[in-house]
């Protein structure tokens, strides 16, 4: 007469409970696959060590390219330094039209028009005062025939005599004033500004920034190798359905970062440097930004969008171990969206653009993590289809 099964724990995962069930024979074959302590710290040892020599691979090959990606970054950055500059030249063409126009001088009708039409030129005025007593004896020295100095009054002598009658002798400085000089109006392409170059402050910094940016660089080719290195470890502790969930969610999660630190470098730095140069507009001062400083902003703004594209995974995760259900999402999606809009807040700028630009991807991902929750399988029900 056969003997009765025992009954098995629910609770344990389906390859043990086939084990069990399955005898002995079974259970030392298990045995067999098991390893020491000792084994597994030299088998991370292993891996770690395989991981390094990637990355190292990978920095090398990031050296390569390290100037093309500091040039790269840089990208965002001056182009909001020429929008500022541009939109600054607007604002100091219209002041000069309005300053002509007080003084009688012709101008066009529409003097905002004018004055925008320059901007889209991208010129930037630049004004001078030249000393004529400096220019006109180089230009007769050049073109002798076509300027006669002795027709030209003395100007040297013009001006000691009008400051003779100004300040005693002792104080006649032969300094022309600002009448006599020339006003010459120069202008330059907003592009060619050194006010848009991004500065350094310290001998040592472009190379640390060149360093920084390879080692990026080399983290980032060597990734897919390192994660393989890593995962090659972890997985030998693994069963067959939670190697599942990982091959799963993995590149799902990653995915995901990606997407966000996408949005934060082409979409959310543009609103963010626009709103804090209107401070400069505002305090009637120029930016001058140093390399390094721009180069830690860059890296952070994309990592806190990244990190806060994994709230579709935060939420199944939560739901699968039982804090939140599917119905207390949906009850409580007013509180959660004011969730993200204080968490915007933190991790942007104040400006609400860049707020709105992480806000409303986050909402989106809320409802969309409503729905992984509910149709994706959970353990139970994969464990159940497995046994």
């Amino acid at each position: 007469m056969p003997k009765p099964s025992e009954p098995t724990d629910p609770s344990q995962p389906a390859d043990e409970q086939r084990a069990d069930s399955k005898g002995p024979q079974v259970t030392e074959a298990f045995d067999h696959t098991k390893m020491s302590f000792g084994q597994h710290l030299e088998e991370l040892r292993s891996a770690l060590f395989k991981a390094i020599l990637a990355l190292a691979a990978g920095t090398v090959f990031g050296l390569f390219i390290g100037w093309d990606i500091v040039a790269y970054i840089q990208t965002p950055l001056k182009e909001a330094l020429v929008e500022h500059y541009r939109e600054q030249s607007e604002v100091k063409e219209l002041e000069r039209l309005e300053q002509l126009k007080a003084d009688g001088e012709a101008v066009p009708d529409d003097l905002d028009a004018a004055a925008g039409e320059f901007a889209e030129r991208g010129l930037s005025p630049l004004e001078y005062w030249l000393d004529p007593r400096e220019i006109l004896p180089e230009l007769a020295k050049r073109f002798p025939e076509a300027i006669d100095l002795g027709a030209l009054p003395a100007t040297d002598e013009r001006i000691a005599e009008e400051r003779a009658a100004e300040q005693p002798a002792a104080e006649q400085p032969l300094i022309p004033s600002r009448d006599d000089l020339i006003r010459l109006r120069l202008y330059r392409s907003v592009e060619d500004d050194p006010r848009v170059r991004v500065i350094g402050l310290q001998a040592h910094e472009p190379f640390m920034v060149y360093i920084k940016a390879s080692l990026v660089a080399g983290a980032m080719f060597a990734s897919p190798f390192i994660f393989y290195f890593i995962w090659d470890f972890v997985a030998a502790g693994l069963y067959r359905h939670e190697r599942k969930y990982i091959y799963l969610y993995l590149p799902f999660s990653l995915g995901l970062f990606l997407a966000g630190a996408a949005l934060a470098f082409y979409v959310a730095f543009d609103y963010v440097l626009a709103f804090l140069f209107k401070f400069y507009a505002w305090t009637e001062t120029d930016p001058s930004m140093q390399l390094s400083e721009w180069m830690s902003f860059v890296l952070l703004l994309p990592l806190g969008f990244g990190i806060s594209f994994q709230l579709p995974l935060v939420m199944l995760l939560l739901e699968r171990i039982g804090v939140f259900t599917v119905e207390t999402y949906l009850s409580k999606w007013r509180i959660a969206i004011l969730v993200i809009a204080v968490l915007s807040m933190f991790l942007t700028p104040a400006d609400p653009q860049s707020m709105v630009v992480m806000g409303v991807p986050l909402v989106a991902l809320y409802f969309a993590g409503i729905a992984l929750c509910r149709y994706m399988p959970g353990r139970r029900e994969s464990t159940r289809s497995e046994s």
